[in-house]
């Protein structure tokens, strides 16, 4: 065995523990996902403070939330449709407040091109998931691209931890937008199939409704 899978087999145990704990207290999954909510808020202000390793591990907190209310609703019986609606939109409330913390510490310190950078990546990280959301209105599936969601955590956790914050927001800035550029053309190329597969079979539905 490997000393990663190890350690997968280890935190799945923990996280194992930890559901089988919350689905015994009786705790609501969405009540969960707001909790997370509020720990990666505070998580935000102590990036505005400059805290970086202070947060880091707190998001790293908020992150076992994120991964337990749905473990929990399945454990419970309480997935419901509303549920991953809410999960969703905290979500995205969530990466929005830590890095409007991010905005808000290079702002008091005076680095304006970090504060263009960070809403930057804000800009990239809420169309990440609107591209996905409306395309999947069109199409099946719009899951493509790299930088999804625990991505972009991940890679912020690493740059409280270890003081690299600015390189992080490059790469979520350059690998969060092409990864939207992405989704817009998986959507325009399969958009562009579906609508000639309805062009094709057309003729064919108006032959047998002449026939009739």
């Amino acid at each position: 065995m490997t000393f990663t899978r190890a350690i997968g087999l280890g935190a799945g145990a923990v996280i194992k523990l930890i559901v089988r704990g919350l689905s015994l207290a009786k705790i609501h999954p969405n009540a969960l996902t707001f909790i997370g909510l509020m720990i990666n808020i505070y998580a935000a202000v102590l990036l505005a403070r400059g805290r970086f390793l202070s947060a880091g591990l707190v998001i790293i907190g908020a992150g076992i939330f994120d991964m337990v209310d749905g473990r929990v609703a399945r454990a419970t019986g309480q997935v419901t449709r509303f549920g991953g609606f809410f999960d969703s939109v905290l979500d995205r409330y969530s990466d929005l407040a830590l890095l409007m913390g991010l905005l808000v510490y290079y702002a008091n310190i005076g680095r304006n091109f970090y504060v263009v950078l960070t809403a930057v990546v804000m800009t990239a990280s809420a169309m990440i998931s609107y591209t996905r959301s409306r395309s999947e209105n069109a199409i099946p599936s719009c899951k493509v691209g790299f930088l999804e969601r625990p991505e972009r955590i991940v890679l912020l956790i690493i740059g409280a931890l270890f003081d690299r914050m600015a390189s992080v927001l490059w790469v979520i800035a350059v690998i969060g937008n092409i990864t939207v550029i992405h989704r817009i053309w998986h959507t325009w190329l399969t958009t562009k199939e579906l609508d000639r597969r309805d062009a094709a079979s057309a003729p064919a539905l108006e032959d047998h409704v002449g026939k009739a």
